[in-house]
Formats: C-alpha cells, structure tokens, sequence
C-alpha cells in the first residue's frame, strides 16, 4: 500500500521504555518487514487487530475547527507501547501497519483560510483524497479479515471506514457515533462535520446511530433531516441522559444496539464528547471516561464489531506538561475494546 508510511520495529524500539522484570506491548506487537508485502504478512500473521494511524486535521480545519488533531497518533502509539503485555491483554494481538502519508497534503493546507472560500474548497478537495485512501486501505484490512483499529485525525475519516468496510464486506454497514456533534451535517463539501452524511447518501451507511448528542450544538436542519430518517437514522442525547436523567445510560446502550446490530457496524468514537479532553471542539461538559470506556466495552464484544475508530484527540491543544495524556487515554480505549473483542458475545 504505497499511501502508508510503515512502522518499522527500529520505530517501535525508540519508543518503548524498556524496564527489567516487565514486558511492554512495544516489545511484543507485530510489525511488518521490510520489503515484505504487507497484505501478504497480515493475512498470514496470527495478530487479530491492524493498528493504523491518520495523523492529520485537514478535515477539522475545513469544518472550523482548531487545528491539532493530527499529533494524536505519535502520542497515541508511544502510549500503547508501553503498556503493560500480561494475561489481561497482549501486545502479541496487534500488527501495526503505520500511518497515513499526509505529509504532502498538511504543508499544502499550512497557509489555507478556511474563511476564504476558494481555500475551503481546496481544504474539501484534500478531504475527499485522504477519504479516497483511507478507504482504499480499510477495505484491504477487513477483506483479510482483520480488525482495523483507527487512530485519528479528525472525524471526516469516518467516512473512509464506512466506504471500506461496506466495500470489504459486500454491503452497507451500520454505525455507532460515540459524540457530542451528528457529523450528519449538509452536502456541502467534504469536511470533519458531514463524513456519515455522505457515507449515508451514497449507500454505504445503513443504520446510523448517534450516542450523547450535545442539545446545544446539534441545529435545526441536523434534528429535522434525522427525524425524516427515523427507520436508519436514530440517537439520544448526552442532556436527557446525563442532566435530566430521564434515560438510563445502560438502557441506552442496549436499545442502541438493538438499532445497529442487525449488520456490521463500526464504533466511532469523537473525544470532544469527554470534558477537558484537549481537540478541536473541547467541551466543559459531557459523559466521563470511564462511561467511554464501558461503551466502547458494550460494543467491542459483539460479533458484528467490524473496527474501532479514535478521533479528534489533539494533544498539540493541550498543556505541554501533560500532552501524553491523550495518548494513555487512547491507549486504555484501544485495550479495551482488544479485551472485549476477545470475549465476543452472539450476535444478538
């Protein structure tokens, strides 16, 4: 796949903090040989789970957002190398791919004005040719029969892992959106805010399922479209579950599940739903880590898990002190849902 920048073990060696009488994930996770056929060794290595990063915030900026989500998979890969290997979870279970090449396309958007509207339509051109790859490299993972896990970037990549798993797979897929925004917005050009809407009109999203919408930062237009689209288009809100009370969190996961689960589906996971989670749209207020950490738990056991996608994350926003968090943060999502996945529960 001449898109990916691969992840050597040299790489893996520089970031992994060696410790006598432990064993980290950096020194038992797979990485593939040089000049070795990529697809040829992961179809042929017993690692369950590709971890693939897409280190680049092109769709945040064309949607107006802050940039610096694109510093989320250095942080996030040194995070998980250094987690602990041990019966609860193994590195052995995951082969990196690499990343994503955006170098190109981020020095061409470094002097791009999203307020000036030829440079939002170059921001949405870039967006459609990262969607291009990512779904290119998508569909080559599942159609291995591997599990992708995506490592963000912003959320316009939700698009790609739609395109290439339904492809993969021959049909459209459903999908879980863990988030504080739709990202169902308007056809108006590619962008980190309409990735399910244009999975959606063009057949390769099914059922669609928004978990914690924010009341306050979800418009008119957004709630009347998914109103229309009740039979595939469903979601709750973080308010009437989390402030008023008037849903319970685990009912809401169950009934969710009844929605997507008749079909494969990803998990989406936007952390601007988490407070003081430094990314593009950071919020004061929203669902806690650890209710994160049971949904992505709820869904990773179920057979139709077709990948897991970690977005929006921007430690380059956050304290200097503090920038690994995020990527601890990652990595604690990532090995949760490995455990789960490795328990998988029928599919209804």
């Amino acid at each position: 796949m001449e898109k990916i920048i691969p992840f050597t073990i040299k790489d893996l060696a520089k970031i992994t903090n060696h410790r006598s009488g432990e064993i980290k994930f950096g020194e038992k996770m797979i990485t593939i040989p040089k000049d070795t056929d990529s697809l040829d060794f992961i179809k042929n290595c017993e690692a369950r789970y590709v971890l693939f990063g897409i280190p680049e915030d092109i769709g945040v900026r064309a949607n107006y957002g802050r940039p610096g989500a694109a510093s989320a998979w250095d942080s996030a890969i040194a995070s998980i190398a250094n987690i602990q290997h041990n019966r609860f979870c193994k590195g052995s279970q995951i082969v990196i791919l690499g990343q994503l090449d955006v170098v190109q396309l981020m020095k061409e958007v470094a002097n791009l004005d999203f307020n000036d509207i030829d440079d939002r339509s170059k921001l949405s051109q870039l967006v459609s040719k990262i969607d291009k790859d990512v779904s290119h490299i998508i569909f080559s993972i599942v159609k291995l029969g591997k599990i992708p896990i995506v490592i963000g970037g912003g959320h316009n990549n939700s698009y790609g892992n739609i395109k290439g798993t339904a492809l993969a797979k021959g049909k459209p897929i459903n999908a879980i959106n863990f988030d504080a925004h739709s990202d169902f917005r308007i056809l108006e050009g590619r962008h980190s805010g309409n990735g399910f809407s244009y999975a959606f009109e063009e057949g390769f999203l099914k059922k669609y399922f928004v978990f914690g919408l924010h009341e306050n930062y979800t418009s008119k237009n957004v709630l009347d479209t998914i109103k229309k689209l009740d039979d595939r288009v469903r979601y709750n809100t973080y308010d009437s579950i989390s402030i008023r009370r008037e849903k319970d969190f685990t009912q809401e996961m169950m009934h969710a599940l009844e929605f997507i689960n008749d079909e494969p589906f990803g998990i989406e996971i936007d952390l601007d739903a988490i407070p003081n989670i430094a990314c593009s749209a950071m919020t004061m207020s929203g669902f806690s880590v650890e209710q994160l950490r049971q949904f992505i738990y709820y869904y990773g056991k179920r057979r139709n898990a077709a990948y897991i996608h970690i977005c929006e994350g921007a430690p380059d926003l956050g304290e200097d002190k503090n920038n690994h968090l995020i990527g601890k943060l990652i990595g604690y999502l990532v090995t949760d849902f490995i455990k789960a996945n490795g328990s998988l529960l029928p599919i209804i």
